[in-house]
C-alpha cells in the first residue's frame, strides 16, 4: 500500500496495476560504459569526475497484467470510478478548450433521470479515443474495455499524426502491424482518419491527432444505437484526472527509495535504494511529466514538514524531474505552459492549496534537443539509442518516446550536464547521485518499424 495523504487519499480509483509498484532497477552496464571514460574537456573542472551517477529504470511497461503495459494505465486507474457512474461528470464533447470534459452534470443532455436509467447507461458505456496510427494508449483504453466487460471500444487512428507513417517504406505493413494489429486483435472498433488536425478552437497540438467532425459523428452514431459513448482524449492528457496517476507515481517511488536493493551493494550498508535525484520521462502530451511534478511538489512538501519537526535540515537540493520532449510540432514554451497547467491541476485535485503560489514555471524543466525531425519518426541518434539499451542492458525500448528520453538521460550524464547542475543547485562533491528513466511502455508498436529499426 502506498501511503498518500489526505484529501489524495480520498480520490476513487479503480486498480488496473499490480499490488506491487513497478520495478526500478539499476543499469550498471550503461552506468559504466557511460562513465567510463573522463567527461569532455568542455567541463569545468570544478564538476569533473565529482559525483557518483547511477542510473535507474522504472519500469512502468511492467506495471499491469493488462495487453501492452505502460504509462496510460496508471492514469487510466483515476478515470475508471467516472466511466462507471451513472453519472459520470467528465467524457463528453464540449467545444472550446474544455474539448473533451464536461464540468457540470447540467450541461450534459445524455444523463439519465431515473434509476432504471442509470443502471441502462452503465451497461452501454462505449469508450471513444483516439492517437496516431501505433498510438498505445489506444491499445491500453480497448484493454480496459475488455477489462471492464464494456461494449466494444471506438478507437480514431491519424494516419497523419507525426512522421511514422510517412516515414515507413512500406505504408501498408505500418497501418496493419505493432499496434494496429495488437487493437485489432483486442476486437477494437477501429477507424482509420487521413486528418489530423481540428478547427482552431479545438486544436491542442498536431500529435493529438484531434478530428472535431470526426469524433461527433461517432458520437451522434453511438447514441442512435441506444449506447453512452465517453469520452477519453489522446493520451488522456485533457481529461481533468488524467494528471492523478502521475502524482500518485511520485508516492511511490518515494516508497521505492526506502526499499532494499534486489541485490545487494557492498558500498552501501544500508542496502537501499536511495533518493532518485533526477528523473527523467517522456514529454509528449504532457500530463505524465504535470502528474510528477504535483506529486514530487507535494510529497516534498511533507518531508519538508517531517524533518522539519524532526529537527533536521534538508541535506540535498530537491528531485529534478526533466521532460524529455517527442515532437518538434510545437516551441518548448507552449510544452512548458502545457505542463504547467496539468502539474496545478493535478495539485488542486491533491491537496496543494494555492497552485499557482507551490507549482511554478520554475518546477517545470523541458528538454527539446532530442525530439527529433517529427512525431513518430525515428532518425539514427534514436535508432542508435535503442540498439544500445538492447545491447547494453537487455532492455527495449519504444521508437516514439523512450528511445527520445534514454537519449536525453545520457546527454546528460555523458556530457557532465547532471554534474554542473547539481553542483550548481548546492549540492557536494563526492556524493552518490540517482538518475532515473520512467520507461513508460510502447515496445508493442516496434514491429511497424521494421524498416527504420
Amino acid at each position: 500500500m502506498i501511503p498518500l495523504p489526505s484529501p489524495f487519499a480520498q480520490i476513487p480509483r479503480y486498480p488496473l496495476l499490480y499490488p506491487t509498484p513497478s520495478p526500478i532497477h539499476p543499469l550498471p552496464t550503461l552506468t559504466r560504459t557511460l562513465l567510463q571514460s573522463p567527461y569532455p574537456k568542455t567541463t569545468t573542472t570544478t564538476t569533473k569526475n565529482t559525483i557518483n551517477i547511477s542510473l535507474h529504470l522504472k519500469r512502468e511497461d511492467h506495471s499491469s497484467p493488462l495487453t501492452s503495459s505502460g504509462n496510460k494505465y496508471r492514469k487510466l486507474e483515476y478515470l475508471i470510478p467516472d466511466i462507471l457512474s451513472p453519472t459520470p461528470k467528465y467524457g463528453t464533447l464540449a467545444p472550446g478548450p474544455d474539448h473533451g470534459t464536461l464540468t457540470t452534470a447540467e450541461t450534459n443532455p445524455l444523463q439519465p433521470s431515473s434509476e432504471k436509467e442509470k443502471k441502462e447507461k452503465q451497461k452501454q458505456v462505449t469508450l471513444v479515443t483516439e492517437g496516431a496510427l501505433q498510438s498505445n494508449h489506444t491499445i491500453q483504453v480497448t484493454s480496459i474495455a475488455n477489462h471492464l466487460n464494456l461494449p466494444r471500444p471506438v478507437i480514431i487512428l491519424h494516419k497523419a499524426t507525426g512522421g511514422g507513417y510517412a516515414q515507413a517504406t512500406d505504408k501498408s505493413l505500418f497501418e496493419r502491424t505493432g499496434n494496429v494489429q495488437v487493437a485489432r486483435l483486442l476486437g477494437a472498433d477501429v477507424r482509420v482518419l487521413d486528418s489530423a488536425t481540428v478547427s482552431a478552437s479545438t486544436s491542442t497540438s498536431k500529435e493529438d491527432g484531434d478530428d472535431t467532425d470526426g469524433v461527433h459523428s461517432i458520437f451522434t452514431a453511438l447514441q442512435k444505437e441506444g449506447k453512452s459513448p465517453y469520452w477519453i482524449p489522446s493520451g488522456a492528457s485533457l481529461h481533468p484526472l488524467g494528471g492523478l496517476g502521475y502524482a500518485r507515481c511520485a508516492f511511490e517511488i518515494a516508497f521505492q527509495e526506502k526499499q532494499p536493493q534486489p541485490q545487494p551493494q557492498p558500498e552501501d550498508p544500508t542496502n537501499l535504494l536511495g533518493r532518485m535525484d533526477y528523473i527523467f520521462v517522456a514529454c509528449g502530451s504532457g500530463s505524465t511529466h504535470g502528474g510528477l511534478i504535483a506529486g514530487m511538489k507535494l510529497l516534498e512538501k511533507q518531508e519538508a514538514h517531517n524533518l522539519h519537526q524532526e529537527g533536521g535540515t534538508t541535506p540535498q537540493p530537491p528531485r529534478k524531474i526533466i521532460g524529455v520532449l517527442t515532437s518538434p510540432t510545437r516551441p518548448r514554451s507552449y510544452h512548458e505552459n502545457r505542463v504547467l497547467q496539468f502539474a496545478r491541476q493535478a495539485g488542486k485535485l491533491i491537496g496543494i492549496e494555492d497552485v499557482e503560489r507551490e507549482i511554478t514555471m520554475q518546477d517545470v524543466h523541458v528538454d527539446e534537443r532530442f525530439a527529433g525531425t517529427a512525431y513518430g519518426e525515428v532518425d539514427d541518434d534514436t535508432r542508435g539509442m535503442i540498439e544500445l539499451m538492447a545491447r547494453e542492458e537487455g532492455v527495449l525500448l519504444d521508437p516514439v518516446y523512450t528511445g527520445k528520453v534514454a537519449r536525453g538521460m545520457v546527454q546528460w550524464v555523458r556530457e557532465g550536464e547532471i554534474a554542473r547542475d547539481w553542483i550548481g543547485r548546492g549540492g557536494r562533491e563526492g556524493e552518490g547521485v540517482n538518475v532515473l528513466m520512467v520507461h513508460t511502455g510502447g515496445q508493442s508498436a516496434l514491429s511497424a518499424y521494421a524498416d527504420v529499426v
